[in-house]
């Protein structure tokens, strides 16, 4: 018995996670359940080879087997083997079997050999991250780099780790230097592309979900991710065709149901998507976007009641999603609540740019609960069709208390948030300024960190910081948030063209983000490129319905421009029916009238228009 506990001594020293790591490398998941086959075999001829079960073990880690490898370890231990080297490869276990505390109790439970240090911290700090305590996490995964520096897949955990962290820089260091040391990490790839989706858009992440399932056909995650990204694309064939490949690996995946829900939704087969998201089985109900197309999807159905169940589910974790709150409005207004519907709404209503859907359903609902007054004040602002700027933030605390917190410990962004956000209320610009800049200072390669100095520059009017600081973050960031903020910010320093610049190459990469389509819009219809107009109208149109009457206002002023009155007059007639008080509207709809020889018409439009004027 000591000779063969000085065998898998020496097997153990050898395999020391470079098991997991050969596996990965010989490629696809069809050669690992190849090997896993073999070794069973092999183990089944002689059962008491202990060394011969570890790489069994190892082959069902990297197969994301956790009781199959529950199994194989605890046979080992039966045969002999000695518990102190295989502790954290029974963690490992628990862990991929979601039982995270087992995992950790397991390894509380006796000694760790010296040469499976390095494996039980990385099984730690995986642990930790999944329960979210990133302060462990980081701990466990400085000790496992320790002792594990050219391991590939520990590399993608500390990867995953940063991303967690908002450090993007940070996460994309670590992801490449696990390709580096396996460029055929198919688990490095994916994550990979999900970095690159973030920093630099949704196209140029496909090569890399392309390179994972090069180095791994069968990786489930990289084609369901992939199909993700082609759904925001808008190419629901090849969406499809990533979900379909990816049930066949994955079969009852439950993000798998989510997406194929999401495009049902997109293409308005609301049973579809229910029956889809039923599917499910609960999985993803604490899930911000399955939360929030739930609610979508009851709503469609006339499942008020349920609808505002989501919605008000969501927004006891995001108080401020809007969306969810303008879906709780109309759930509880369709259910009879009206009451409830004006509390839901309220908060989007009172900001400077609320938009006119809600101003105008804000107006009913006050109608209806018979405050004349406030649904008058609706009434009027909706009508304007302007909408102002809105506050980056909204202070949360006392500015003395705020203040005296962040003092004590300026780089807690928990801390240091709400005193910027009490100084720029209190008008204290320098002040909000010069905190957000020891943030900054303290995180460079976290987007949110310079997106905050951005905002709060913009406040206090120091434009060119603020451009310098969104560029920053858009170096790390280049999602809508974060290009928008430095269109808005080139655009007021009266750099229009370089403004439409960052808008374009956002809807290059994210053809989905309606807000890029309304600004281009905007910016072309400033440089009288009506072609462009009209272009990225009609795709917002096309998106959202004839329910904006910005959009078919402007709309019928590019066709105008172009000379075309034909193309314009059904754009203005919609506005108008939309917006009946608007000024601007009616003269524009009255012009054309004039145009088709109904002069009558014409003059009761000026006539309506003057009077509201006045």
């Amino acid at each position: 018995m000591v000779r063969v506990r000085v065998l898998l001594a020496a097997s153990l020293a050898a395999l020391a996670l470079a098991g997991c790591g050969e596996a990965t490398k010989e490629g696809a998941h069809s050669k690992l359940r190849e090997r896993a086959a073999k070794l069973q075999g092999d183990v089944a001829a002689d059962p008491r080879d202990i060394a011969t079960r570890v790489r069994l073990a190892r082959v069902q880690i990297a197969l994301g087997d956790g009781v199959g490898t529950e199994a194989t370890v605890k046979a080992a231990l039966a045969a002999g083997a000695n518990a102190d080297y295989l502790r954290p490869l029974l963690a490992r276990a628990y862990a991929l079997q979601g039982n995270g505390t087992r995992a950790l109790e397991t390894l509380a439970d006796g000694p760790v050999a010296p040469e499976m240090a390095g494996e039980a911290a990385w099984v730690e700090g995986d642990v930790q991250l999944a329960g979210g305590d990133l302060g462990a996490a980081r701990a466990a995964f400085d000790r496992a780099v320790r002792a594990l520096p050219n391991e590939s897949a520990l590399w993608v955990s500390v990867a995953r780790f940063r991303d967690a962290n908002a450090d993007a820089a940070g996460a994309h260091d670590a992801a490449d230097y696990a390709i580096e040391l396996d460029a055929k990490n198919s688990a490095a790839l994916t994550l990979k592309a999900k970095l690159v989706r973030t920093q630099q858009g949704l196209k140029p992440s496909l090569g890399w979900y392309e390179a994972a399932l090069a180095a791994d056909p069968a990786n489930a995650d990289a084609l369901i991710e992939q199909g993700a990204t082609f759904g925001d694309l808008g190419r629901y064939k090849d969406m499809l065709a990533s979900l379909r490949a990816a049930a066949e690996l994955a079969p009852g995946d439950p993000r798998i149901y989510y997406l194929q829900a999401v495009l049902a939704a997109r293409g308005a087969n609301y049973p579809l998507a229910r029956s889809l998201l039923q599917r499910t089985r609960g999985a993803m109900d604490d899930v911000p976007g399955f939360m929030l197309l739930s609610a979508v999807v009851e709503l469609e159905l006339g499942g008020q009641a349920v609808a505002a169940t989501w919605a008000d589910r969501l927004l006891t974790d995001q108080p401020n999603n809007f969306t969810a709150r303008r879906i709780l409005a109309v759930a509880d207004w369709a259910d009879g609540d009206a009451g409830a519907a004006a509390d839901a709404l309220a908060p989007v209503a009172a900001r400077g740019d609320a938009d006119s859907w809600a101003l105008l359903l804000a107006a009913r609902l006050a109608a209806e609960t018979g405050d004349a007054d406030a649904s008058a004040a609706y009434l009027a602002r909706a009508a304007t069709l302007a909408r102002g700027e809105a506050a980056p933030f909204a202070a949360s605390d006392s500015y003395g208390l705020a203040s005296l917190s962040a003092d004590g410990d300026p780089l807690n962004p928990a801390k240091a948030i709400p005193a910027i956000s009490a100084d720029l209320a209190g008008s204290n610009y320098a002040g909000a300024i010069a905190r957000a800049t020891r943030l900054r200072d303290a995180n460079p390669g976290v987007a949110d960190a310079h997106v905050l100095l951005g905002d709060a520059a913009l406040a206090g009017g120091r434009l060119d910081l603020a451009v310098q600081a969104y560029r920053s973050a858009q170096a790390l960031d280049a999602s809508e948030r974060v290009a928008l903020r430095l269109a808005n910010a080139l655009y007021r320093i009266g750099d229009a063209a370089a403004s439409r610049r960052v808008v374009l190459r956002l809807l290059a990469n994210d053809p989905s983000s309606v807000a890029g389509e309304r600004i281009a819009a905007a910016l072309a219809m400033d440089a009288r490129d009506w072609d462009s107009a009209i272009a990225h109208y009609e795709r917002i149109r096309r998106r959202i319905g004839n329910r904006d009457a910005v959009v078919l206002r402007e709309l019928a002023r590019a066709w105008i421009a172009r000379g075309d009155s034909e193309q314009a007059l059904p754009m203005i007639a919609l506005a108008y029916r939309l917006q009946p008080l608007n000024a601007e509207i009616m003269r524009i709809y009255a012009d054309l009238l004039d145009r088709r020889g109904n002069a009558q018409a014409a003059t009761d439009l000026r006539d309506k228009a003057a009077q509201i004027g006045r």
